[in-house]
């Protein structure tokens, strides 16, 4: 199973994501692919606050914030894999110390379709930081554009698409054929498929 889940910042993507990923495995092998690459303390306190989040969850560490392929080889095939996060790559893709790449959106979304189709199942974890009404310099826009396009393009390939609002998933893709497992897999944690509140799948 391919999941993208979604949502506004501290909103519990992250800790669902881990619990989605620690259920379809199985018992089997999960890895976890680090993208931040820390620019300051907020990011170190972030990692270190994600660290202890998934401490005894048997996840191996991956750190890989660019060039995604090429984490492939430390990952088998048969385990689950969750992305922490397409928000951190981009960034990580876009803004470099030789200057920034406005054709990296590009890039990860060609690279997170290929890794996304590696391991038997794939969790990624998104920020909606481009859907609030405010306005910002032109280079903050353009990261935001990249970032809505990398998520559409996700949420088009994958199987299952999920927004977090309050700890609370919402489906937006996949709530028919995946729905009653993922109830049952986070039972307790969110909204029930199919009823008044769901939103309807992306088309």
């Amino acid at each position: 199973m391919i999941v993208l889940i979604t949502g506004g910042a501290k909103n519990g993507k992250s800790s669902l994501a881990q619990n989605l990923a620690v259920k379809l495995a199985e018992g089997g092998k999960r890895y976890y692919i680090a993208t931040m690459i820390p620019s300051d303390q907020e990011d170190r306190d972030r990692i270190r606050r994600h660290i202890a989040d998934r401490d005894g969850m048997g996840f191996e560490t991956v750190e890989q914030g660019k060039n995604l392929p090429t984490a492939l080889p430390l990952i088998d095939a048969a385990g689950t894999v969750l992305f922490d996060s397409i928000t951190a790559a981009l960034a990580c893709e876009m803004f470099s110390a030789d200057g920034v790449d406005q054709t990296a959106w590009q890039r990860l979304c060609r690279d997170l379709l290929t890794v996304s189709t590696y391991p038997q199942n794939f969790v990624c974890v998104c920020d909606e930081v481009f859907r609030d009404g405010m306005e910002f310099d032109p280079l903050t826009e353009d990261y935001r554009r990249g970032l809505a396009l990398v998520c559409r393009k996700a949420a088009a390939e994958f199987d299952l698409v999920l927004e977090v609002a309050a700890g609370l998933p919402h489906f937006w893709k996949g709530a028919d054929e995946y729905g009653k497992m993922v109830g049952r897999l986070l039972h307790g944690l969110g909204n029930v498929p199919g009823d008044s509140q769901s939103p309807a799948p992306v088309e």
